[in-house]
């Protein structure tokens, strides 16, 4: 299992449109990755060097890859549509943890 953390750098003229982003963006992005994607979620951060985050738990990384291959271009093109900053991406093993 993967995990996938998208953060949102905290700039001074740092925009997010949370409404889009879980109503619209991060569907259509879980979408994307179809049955690999088992969850997601998104927060707001109060404080500190990032404004938002999203997450995403995939199955596996080939799975993940060519998700990213084949929408990867649609998946990036609507972040505009919700933020002004460009995101950061982490991907990791997950090493455990509980559901």
């Amino acid at each position: 299992m993967l995990a996938i953390t998208i953060l949102y750098p905290r700039t001074d003229d740092f925009t997010f449109d949370m409404e889009y982003y879980t109503s619209s963006h991060m569907p259509m992005f879980a979408e994307s990755v179809g049955d690999a994607c088992t969850g997601w979620g998104a927060a707001t951060i109060a404080d500190g060097k990032y404004a938002a985050m999203g997450w995403m738990v995939v199955t596996d990384q080939a799975s993940f890859k060519s998700a990213m291959k084949e929408h990867g271009a649609k998946v990036m093109g609507d972040v505009p549509n919700y933020t002004n900053v460009r995101p950061e991406t982490l991907i990791g093993e997950i090493t455990g943890g509980s559901q």
